[in-house]
């Protein structure tokens, strides 16, 4: 190469390291006027436990702002508003570099962020270069998203330890991979702090009752204790928690009168890995014993393959529905994974590529006098609206 071209590449070459090396000064400046950053992971209710916790801090007086990827990203600020993120195109890790410094620009005094990556590398990458934080949660690690992070329930586990800071406090639910997160967290310098089953078992009526969404008690429970960790007591951590906005994918249950017919829409699309949605069904299933007909109905995705063959083969293992609806994208690979795995195949209802009115329309044609008609799988896609055209019809007050 010429001189001719070699010096302006290497000109530019040199800008742009100092321009990253400026760049990553501000951030760390930044970062440390954020003395609280709470990095949220895990397979399962990474969205609720952020907005939990930043709830029950928010009660306790604390100057919080918290982040959500969940269903819709979120920036919510000191005084519990929302405002969207704006993407330019894809999801990308960087710009948790912009919520930090909205967040210092605010006067945070803390920041609860949920990670926001799947890939391992960018998990690490995430805490370790952009949030640094001091506190670090996992809610669980479940088999989800395998085709990244697996091809086990432990590559899992072990991908989402990748977030564990140095010298800080883990908290975590988890209890199948809780020695794997107690080690690498001994390795790194940071004290384990593990939920107890006493403590979710402790999560009654009395706390569950002032949620206005089905909320679970492990997130509950898990929220408290970080909350607590903090000097915000129990019961000024739950009235915020009662008090907070639930992410727009949180498990809801919208009762509707449809010309003589009951039928009970769960939005349960939240859960989309097989032991999560088997927990949510018969959750539901104990909840509303009396109801003539069983419905899942399953949003699939095209570009999750492996999510909808993992739950094809697992759904013959649950108790059983009456019927399974199949919407949106790639619909056949979970059906046949499901008949495979000993499925009645005249159970399956295939409505993918159909709009919304006509999938509602299946599924009352299906209900019977009464029905439970249950969301699993994916938020995305027809997920949320899905959603919003059982809710607008619902002539009851949701129950939570």
């Amino acid at each position: 190469m010429s001189g001719q071209y070699l010096w302006p590449l290497v000109g530019v070459t040199l800008a742009l390291v100092a321009f990253g090396l400026v760049e990553g000064t501000l951030l760390r400046r930044r970062l440390r006027r954020i003395p609280i950053r709470i990095h949220v992971n895990g397979t399962r209710g990474k969205s609720s436990v952020t907005r939990l916790i930043a709830a029950g801090l928010r009660q306790g007086g604390v100057v919080v702002c918290a982040k959500t990827t969940g269903t819709l990203p979120r920036l919510i600020l000191p005084d519990g508003d929302e405002y969207p993120i704006f993407r330019v195109s894809h999801a990308n890790v960087i710009e948790q570099v912009r919520i930090v410094s909205a967040a210092a620009q605010i006067g945070s005094r803390a920041l609860v962020v949920e990670c926001m990556a799947i890939q391992p590398f960018l998990q690490w990458l995430s805490e370790a270069r952009l949030i640094r934080a001091t506190h670090a949660v996992i809610t669980n690690a479940r088999a989800d998203h395998l085709d990244v992070m697996g091809p086990t329930e432990e590559d899992v586990a072990l991908a989402l330890a990748g977030m564990i800071p140095s010298g800080s406090v883990l908290f975590t639910a988890e209890r199948k991979h809780l020695g794997l997160f107690r080690k690498i967290a001994g390795e790194c310098g940071t004290e384990c702090v593990a939920v107890t089953a006493d403590e979710v078992e402790g999560i009654g009526e009395t706390e569950m009752g002032g949620f206005g969404h089905v909320e679970h008690a492990e997130n509950v429970a898990l929220a408290l204790r970080v909350c607590q960790s903090f000097g915000v007591d129990r019961e000024t951590a739950l009235r915020g928690m009662w008090r907070s906005t639930p992410d727009p994918g949180a498990m809801t249950t919208h009762e509707l009168d449809f010309f003589g017919r009951r039928i009970i829409f769960v939005n349960g699309f939240a859960a989309n890995d097989p032991e999560s949605s088997r927990q949510v069904w018969e959750m539901m299933l104990a909840r509303f014993p009396d109801v003539e007909k069983r419905i899942i109905l399953f949003n699939c995705r095209g570009d999750r393959p492996d999510r909808s063959n993992q739950l094809g083969r697992n759904c013959v293992n649950w108790p059983p529905a009456d019927h399974y609806v199949l919407i949106g994208g790639g619909t056949y690979i979970l059906g046949r994974a499901a008949v495979k795995a000993g499925l009645d195949r005249r159970k399956i209802i295939y409505a993918d590529n159909r709009p919304i009115s006509e999938i509602f329309e299946v599924c009352v044609g299906l209900s019977g006098g009464s029905s439970l008609v249950m969301g699993m799988a994916n938020i995305g896609g027809q997920g949320l609206e899905i959603v919003d055209y059982f809710k607008n019809r619902s002539v009851l007050k949701p129950t939570a």
